[in-house]
């Protein structure tokens, strides 16, 4: 579901930015690593194009696919993207079903980066299931995501709008990784139970190249 207003403006703010920058992206750095230069990746709920910004230049992608529901989102992505118009392809759709979206093959990205969008979406696990799809062996998942324990904050509930159904725990969402596959790195970092980051990775299968 889309942010509402109030969200819109917190999530494009400094210190929302500062904080994506200085202290998420070192977290999830410091559990998956830097990216290959080569590498393709997608970015679900890119909003105003800041995370993909982060992609290129801090995980250091060769280029980014980014698909997001709201087509004010996608425009104001491409212009803050705009001098990275040859490796970044935007796309408004649904992170459910990245088929349609972007035309998504199955094992097609190195890595898929979540920057706290799958509370926000309904069918969360469709969006898991579809993360899992689309990663290439050996690809990872970078995630930094909201919890039902802190969507049941008063403020959370007061000020901003979310899905009020099949809300997931942290121990749902590391569960859903794993009936998919995916491997979580070392540990995650928890805030309060709110908040969980970490890097999530598809197996390699024995007999594979790579």
């Amino acid at each position: 579901m889309l942010m509402n207003k109030t969200e819109t403006a917190l999530v494009n703010s400094p210190p929302r930015r500062w904080l994506q920058r200085f202290y998420e992206t070192q977290v999830l750095l410091r559990f998956g690593g830097r990216l290959l230069p080569e590498a393709r990746a997608l970015e679900i709920g890119c909003g105003s194009g800041y995370g993909t910004q982060l992609v290129l230049e801090r995980f250091g992608a060769g280029s980014v696919d980014a698909v997001d529901l709201d087509p004010a989102m996608i425009e104001r992505a491409s212009r803050r993207l705009a001098h990275h118009r040859d490796r970044v392809r935007l796309a408004q759709g649904s992170a459910t079903d990245l088929r349609a979206a972007l035309n998504a093959d199955d094992g097609g990205y190195d890595a898929v980066f979540d920057f706290a969008i799958v509370h926000h979406i309904p069918d969360w696990r469709a969006a898991i299931a579809e993360v899992a799809r689309v990663l290439t062996p050996g690809g990872r998942f970078y995630f930094e995501e909201v919890t039902a324990h802190a969507l049941a904050r008063p403020i959370y509930q007061r000020l901003f709008d979310h899905p009020t159904e099949d809300r997931f725990t942290a121990e749902q969402f590391l569960d859903e990784l794993a009936h998919h596959g995916l491997v979580v790195l070392g540990s995650v970092t928890r805030i309060r139970g709110d908040y969980l980051l970490g890097v999530a990775a598809k197996p390699v299968l024995a007999g594979s190249d790579g």
